[in-house]
């Protein structure tokens, strides 16, 4: 037989690419005896990436996941791997370089062997240090080239790009084609390059399924000289995840690599496992436009990650923009014109962006403003009316240095707003907040967990791990789920403890008195959620104060949907009643598909109402505040 292909069960990686949520500790070790039992994978992928956010979300403690998911693996020698985003770490934005280098230690302590880093530009100055953290904490650093496809994105520019990885650290390379948009013939001439140039160094490639090319890319990558292939398997496998494991066993065993077996019996039983746990609940959270390849995808180069949010989001926005478009007597749109017009967007303002690889953060970023570019130019709206606070960070280098040169539509926009570019070493910019949180978590009187990992998980995700401490989360979560039960049944939302509010009924309404018009707010008993445990905001439910409201007031308005915050952070200061704002002024952030947007005043003078609750849905067009 030929050379030998080791295989890589993506399993943390299935789910997140198939809609928001991934199993419970309890399912995970369920299914984990199974996976070894197949007796095919020489690493597994369990942890990293959006897997601790998610715990939280659902309020399961993802240490304690961690632990309990990778130790049946760590008992038989099977290497466990995670994801980490470099600057970024394990979430969304960027890291201090005291909290990425605990992040390290406890992974590692926790069980887990691989580190793979990615970094959403590119950029070797982000991934120095998790390469340096990595090896100290004793895992092996594999760095990963986030391959998309475009003018500046080029084979070479690959191969030396491995290169750069190498000479900072790096001891494996992964070939990370996370939109699966990398031609076959050339993901199999960049690793040819890589061999070429370092021949000991370990290749792992790394495709996902949605526009058809990953099968295909597999076997090329196999016969430049790659090591490892990651994998899926049902019923999880394909759509936006990736190529099944019998399918590429098959495909490289007739191409004459030597490739272990798989036990038959084991593989049914993890997928119906799998099926199970879809069954159980996180079913509710997959669309099933994620189970489909799409080669439309080809174009924008969407990464199949990100295409369970995504559907979420459209799905969000398609509603706020047909209720809009009604309203306006102009006829709906399908989702799939909205999917479309979406796709043909992203071509459209990546360019002008600098072509950042279509990856986490990144994607999110492009696929955003793309998406409220689309849904303005329905609206009648221009280009580039909201660009949030992280992607103009991105825009302005804070992130690193773009691949490419800034379109002339963003260049304007940045000179008319005064923005300025930043050239240092982004990791400058995110000081030392280890002793913050520690000091923090020493005032609430929480403990710092087995190897400090609660002060990590902490220090990580703040906001997420306040309302997973205070029950908020679990509770949040069992509300929704049970109204998706209850809508997948058709059983009123009532029977499954969901509170109902009658269609139709008005959130506000305008009553004279004796010749003054006021604006009042109404309320349908339990409808106001829980309260807040965010002390910097309104608290929730409670009644914002208000002055005298008359026809004459100025009312500035929400530009899209999501979840209201007067502040998001303890540095900043509310907007209350009484403040004299003008037009520019920052008033709130509405949090929307994954990233905080600044909500500026269009207009100016002093607030007498404060309309939105903060830490509650706001839909497009509700009103946030009133002026005087």
């Amino acid at each position: 037989m030929g050379k030998d292909i080791k295989l890589c069960l993506v399993y943390r990686d299935m789910w997140q690419s198939a809609g928001k949520y991934v199993p419970r500790v309890d399912q995970l070790t369920r299914v984990a005896g199974p996976i070894i039992d197949m007796g095919c994978f020489a690493r597994v992928e369990t942890n990293g990436g959006g897997f601790e956010q998610v715990n939280l979300l659902f309020g399961e403690n993802p240490n304690t996941a961690v632990r309990k998911w990778t130790q049946p693996f760590n008992d038989v020698g099977i290497q466990t791997q995670m994801l980490e985003r470099g600057l970024n770490g394990i979430r969304m934005s960027p890291v201090p370089s005291d909290i990425r280098k605990l992040m390290f230690q406890v992974k590692k302590k926790q069980g887990t062997d691989i580190s793979r880093s990615f970094d959403g530009l590119n950029n070797p100055q982000n991934l120095e240090l998790s390469f340096k953290y990595a090896k100290e904490a004793g895992m092996i650093a594999q760095g990963a080239l986030s391959l998309t496809f475009s003018p500046v994105h080029t084979v070479d520019y690959y191969i030396d790009l491995a290169s750069k990885y190498v000479e900072i650290g790096a001891q494996e390379i992964c070939i990370k084609d996370m939109a699966g948009i990398g031609r076959p013939v050339s993901v199999g001439k960049i690793i040819k390059g890589i061999k070429s140039n370092h021949p000991n160094i370990l290749v792992q490639y790394h495709g996902h399924s949605t526009p058809g090319f990953s099968i295909a890319s597999s076997l090329e990558a196999a016969r430049a000289g790659a090591d490892i292939i990651d994998v899926g398997m049902e019923p999880l496998s394909w759509g936006t995840g990736h190529a099944d494991v019998l399918a590429v066993r098959e495909m490289l065993r007739d191409a004459g690599f030597s490739v272990p077996e798989v036990n038959m019996k084991a593989y049914m039983q993890a997928r119906s496992l799998s099926q199970e746990f879809m069954d159980d609940y996180l079913g509710f959270y997959i669309s099933p436009n994620n189970r489909k390849m799409n080669s439309l995808l080809i174009g924008p180069g969407l990464p199949g990650g990100m295409m369970g949010s995504l559907m979420a989001d459209l799905e969000k926005s398609l509603a706020s923009t047909n209720k809009l478009l009604k309203k306006k007597g102009k006829p709906e749109i399908s989702r799939d014109d909205l999917l479309v017009k979406l796709f043909e967007e992203v071509q459209h303002a990546w360019p002008q962006m600098g072509y950042p690889p279509l990856v986490t953060p990144f994607s999110q970023y492009v696929k955003n403003v793309s998406l409220m570019n689309a849904l303005n130019l329905i609206k009648g709206k221009p280009r580039w009316a909201l660009i949030d606070e992280n992607t103009w960070g991105m825009l302005l280098g804070k992130s690193g240095k773009l691949p490419g040169q800034l379109g002339d539509e963003i260049q304007a926009i940045a000179n008319e707003q005064n923005k300025e570019f930043f050239y240092g070493n982004p990791q400058d910019l995110y000081p030392d907040e280890l002793e913050f949180f520690a000091q923090k978590m020493d005032e609430k009187g929480w403990d710092y967990g087995q190897d400090d990992e609660e002060l990590l998980e902490y220090a990580m995700h703040p906001p997420q791990y306040e309302d997973f401490k205070s029950g908020k989360a679990k509770e949040k979560f069992s509300a929704d789920l049970a109204k998706r039960r209850a809508d997948a049944g058709k059983i009123p939302a009532a029977a499954a403890g969901v509170p109902m509010m009658m269609s139709g009924q008005p959130k506000e309404l305008n009553i004279d008195v004796n010749g003054e018009s006021y604006r009042v707010k109404v309320s349908y008993g339990n409808d106001s959620g829980v309260a807040s445990s965010s002390s910097n905001n309104t608290q929730k439910g409670a009644a914002a104060p208000t002055a005298s409201i008359s026809e004459s007031t100025a009312e500035i308005i929400a530009p899209l949907e999501g979840k209201f915050l007067l502040t998001k952070d303890n540095s900043e200061s509310p907007v209350k009643v009484g403040d004299v704002i003008k037009p520019g002024d920052v008033i709130g952030y509405i949090e929307s598909m994954k990233v905080y947007n600044a909500i500026t005043a269009d207009k100016g003078g002093t607030v007498v109402e404060i309309a939105a609750i903060s830490g509650e849905d706001i839909e497009e067009e509700d009103v946030i505040l009133r002026l005087k």
